[in-house]
């Protein structure tokens, strides 16, 4: 178990993050930040905000930026040098066989298709409509699934990666996802999650996130991964 950026080639974006602070669900798992003068229609507002960003539809992907991505789209800037990084850091080959969980739209299983064309790939999504809205290349090989319950048998992939998705579970769900994880890998394994390492980090954490229902200090992730046995690598997600 290793602690390694393997996203450090993916480019930065600018995000709204002081927007989207001041329509934050107030309740168990939330900080509310700005709680002065609040009318009813803000705190509908903040509900809507959060409810329709995790039901993980149109909303999220290719809404309003404040709901998730704003338009979530393929362009090769984003993810062709981290498929690049991940495929030599763990010296992946065209007989390789990988599986992306939390794929989406599948655009990390399309450069992994055009960097090692012939490799064995396989993406799962709870959201049925990013399947449907997937790269054509690649939906035949998109599940639609929990990854709490992945449907495929111990040890099936050389690589298994999941980028921001095991923590948009409850923690007990959180450990569910990480172990199936590493119960489909073949002993490696990659995953990010959202964290902070200061008080400034937390807050812009608690700012932005829409959908995350885990999130903690990066200490608090490790002793988590040492408790639960994940020998699989690991960094964080810090928005900016």
């Amino acid at each position: 178990m290793a602690e390694i950026n393997l996203l450090d080639r993916y480019p930065s974006s600018s995000r709204p993050i002081e927007e989207r602070g001041k329509r934050k669900l107030a309740g168990e798992g939330w900080i509310h930040l700005d709680q002065k003068d609040r009318s009813n229609d803000d705190i509908l507002l903040e509900h809507t905000l959060v409810e329709a960003a995790r039901r993980f539809g149109r909303e999220y992907f290719d809404g309003d930026r404040l709901y998730g991505y704003g338009g979530y789209n393929y362009h090769p800037k984003f993810l062709t040098d981290t498929v690049q990084r991940v495929g030599e850091f763990y010296g992946l080959n065209t007989a390789s066989s990988l599986l992306d969980v939390g794929c989406a739209k599948g655009f990390m299983l399309y450069d992994f298709q055009l960097a090692l064309p012939g490799a064995s790939l396989r993406g799962v999504d709870i959201s049925q409509y990013a399947r449907d809205c997937a790269l054509e290349s690649v939906k035949p090989f998109i599940d639609v699934a929990n990854a709490c319950r992945l449907p495929y048998p111990d040890k099936s992939f050389d690589l298994v990666v999941s980028i921001q998705t095991v923590d948009h579970l409850p923690q007990q769900q959180c450990v569910e996802a990480i172990l199936e994880i590493q119960r489909v890998s073949r002993g490696k394994s990659f995953i990010s999650v959202n964290a902070w390492r200061n008080d400034s980090e937390r807050e812009a954490l608690m700012k932005w996130n829409l959908t995350a229902l885990t999130y903690m200090h990066v200490d608090d992730w490790v002793r988590l991964f040492e408790q639960i046995g994940y020998a699989g690598d690991y960094y964080w997600f810090f928005p900016k």
